[in-house]
């Protein structure tokens, strides 16, 4: 008799090739990236994790990429100014980039390139995680921006690539740079601003689009992030309170299955002793010991 079950389990293939703990990795994408990037860090994984902020567009990722590939420092055409945040930033980057002075900007952005483009150049693998296919376009240069860094709404005209555009564009970054291995995923987190129906627009364009490049090169992987939080983890204690982004439970859950997917189990295990080695590091006491005895 079959025990009862109380969750879809999303059933995935490991690599045939898994990596070890001394394989380099560059993250870029949405927040997610982030959420495994960072874990991956604590990990004792290397990794040169969104070098130009949380990205979140095929489009943007694509062009971002690319300029790692061949990192063509920015210049003062790149530079804009937000009124509402009245810091200088460009459209490449996020806002966490944002400076009082537009020569500031360009000093920290061109550090951060070179930084990451030394660091992409050695990186075996490339964990890519798509966010949406919704982009804004600005109407004066034609550019589809990473972040509209507050400017207002009328400079950009609002669109939905297709599943043609970003397979062109991601297919594009592919190739130029040849020799790595690529893991794509979609980001399980919803953007409700674009309505329920909008998001599933996009995240449908996302997957046609990944399954689309995992078939023409033999160099690029998925894994299922998506699914693995809409089918297994289908219950809101599994996200966070704004009811859209993965709980802390949800992001380590998927997190085991990625280390399990990708790494050999050797490696598995050594990441488990470095994370719990790097959590002792963080933990403070609550009170130090200033040498006082008490009578």
């Amino acid at each position: 008799m079959n025990p009862l079950k109380l969750h879809t389990e999303v059933e995935i293939a490991p690599l045939e090739r898994r990596y070890g703990t001394d394989t380099l990795f560059c993250a870029v994408g949405s927040c997610f990236a982030a959420e495994i990037g960072e874990r991956l860090e604590q990990s004792g994984i290397e990794i040169c994790l969104n070098p130009f902020g949380t990205l979140y567009n095929p489009a943007s990722i694509a062009a971002a990429v690319q300029r790692l590939a061949a990192p063509v420092p920015f210049t003062e055409d790149d530079v804009i100014y937000s009124e509402p945040l009245g810091r200088f930033n460009s459209f490449w980057h996020h806002t966490k980039f944002s400076s009082p002075t537009a020569e500031g900007f360009l000093a920290g952005a061109n550090a951060a390139l070179q930084t990451a483009a030394e660091a992409f150049a050695k990186a075996d693998v490339c964990l890519v995680t798509l966010g949406t296919a919704w982009v804004f376009r600005h109407l004066t240069t034609g550019q589809i921006v990473a972040n509209c860094n507050k400017v207002p709404a009328k400079e950009f005209h609002r669109e939905r690539l297709s599943v043609e555009d970003a397979t062109t564009l991601l297919s594009s970054m592919i190739k130029a740079v040849p020799g790595k291995e690529w893991i794509f995923t979609v980001s399980p987190i919803r953007h409700l601003a674009d309505g329920a129906y909008g998001n599933s627009l996009s995240k449908s364009t996302l997957l046609l689009t990944t399954e689309k490049l995992v078939q023409a090169f033999p160099n690029v992987h998925y894994f299922p992030a998506f699914e693995i939080m809409m089918d297994e983890l289908r219950d809101y204690r599994f996200y966070a309170d704004n009811m859209t982004h993965p709980s802390t439970q949800a992001a380590e859950l998927i997190f085991a299955r990625f280390m399990e997917y990708a790494f050999t189990d050797e490696a598995v295990e050594a990441a488990q002793q470095a994370r719990k080695e790097y959590r002792r590091r963080q933990h403070r006491p609550l009170w130090e010991d200033n040498g006082s005895d008490m009578a």
